[in-house]
């Protein structure tokens, strides 16, 4: 059977009997100047011909591509991370309601010494971009401080760079953290804490002493231990913590892996959690209530932080904002993985 040719908008134009020039200023709603007779007999037209508009051509009378980008950083499989995850699930369902695709980029060495990132914009690719898993090392986001691309850091900032951002209150989860340990009644609290060049990690570090330092309680660098954001890394950091102080009673890891692999650690040393040692996370990732025991966390809204990236993404594109400094409240979620020290 010969195949079907598609529906085109001149078979619009031709069926409603309208012009091609009022056919296209009702499908890119700016037909003001049209009557409302008309528009109505073009749209049904549109709806019994199962016209479906070109988006590259709407693109190009808008200068718009309809798509955005997710530029992550170069890291061991980060489209399988549950952190990264939440946030990209997030900003993909806002941006498919929106009528957007997600173009997913990975920001390895290579990708910025040719540019890459500002050639997105420069060729039409994207209308915006989210920048995910960012540290201080991405001296390339400078290229987008002068405002004329529509860039976004998703759950985290870059201090002195003039950068859009929608993030998580750490110093906020910090201080929530050592007031909660401190009221249960723990004085050798120890610290698993994440990479020091992200941004984040120091607020929650800085809120974590702060609220330490207000109940009378010190941290020493020896209750300290690089965890490096990983159930790995942080079951060599409480391995390390708790070899150097037997008294230790208590451990905040900087996310919910590290916390994770801290019980495990634990557990193998002899020790009980809570028991023996309470453990306190941060992120309240999928799954940390089927831990065993249930993780006691900070609840940081990482779906809603990644909606909320998305919103104002678009909002920066379309517009109606010039900057983007957004932090979201945190709170405490008390399980099982805490309690009063013996």
């Amino acid at each position: 059977m010969p195949r079907r040719k598609g529906i085109s908008i001149k078979d619009v134009a031709r069926e409603s009997q309208a012009s091609l020039t009022t056919v296209s200023l009702v499908l890119n709603n700016r037909d003001g100047r049209i009557s409302p007779a008309t528009r109505e007999r073009v749209l049904k037209t549109v709806d019994r011909l199962g016209y479906r508009p070109s988006r590259l051509a709407q693109g190009l009378q808008a200068q718009r591509s309809g798509c955005l980008a997710i530029l992550v950083r170069q890291l061991r499989h980060a489209f399988a991370d549950v952190y990264f995850g939440e946030l990209i699930s997030a900003i993909h369902d806002f941006a498919s309601g929106a009528g957007y695709k997600i173009l997913l980029e990975v920001a390895h060495p290579d990708f910025i010494q040719r540019r890459q990132h500002l050639e997105l914009f420069d060729r039409h690719f994207v209308d915006g971009l989210l920048a995910l898993g960012v540290t201080t090392f991405d001296e390339y986001l400078a290229d987008f401080e002068d405002g004329s691309r529509a860039v976004l850091i998703v759950n985290n900032y870059l201090s002195g760079k003039k950068l859009n951002h929608v993030k998580c209150d750490y110093h906020q989860a910090g201080w929530i953290a050592a007031e909660y340990l401190s009221r249960l009644g723990h004085r050798n609290i120890g610290l698993i804490h994440g990479a020091p060049e992200v941004q984040t990690t120091s607020d929650l570090r800085s809120g974590f002493e702060e609220g330490l330092t207000a109940a009378g309680i010190s941290l020493p660098k020896h209750r300290t231990a690089d965890g490096l954001y990983t159930e790995e890394g942080g079951a060599t950091a409480a391995a390390e913590l708790i070899q150097r102080e037997r008294d230790l009673t208590a451990i905040l890891a900087g996310n919910d892996k590290m916390a994770i692999g801290a019980m495990s650690a634990i557990k193998a040393l002899g020790r009980r959690v809570p028991e023996d040692i309470s453990v306190l996370g941060c992120d309240d990732l999928r799954g940390a209530e089927f831990c065993d025991p249930p993780l006691t966390t900070i609840h940081t809204p990482l779906y809603e932080v990644g909606q909320r990236a998305c919103e104002r993404l678009l909002a920066l594109v379309e517009g109606k904002v010039e900057t983007v400094e957004e932090t979201q409240p945190v709170s405490l979620i008390v399980r099982k993985s805490t309690a009063p020290p013996k």
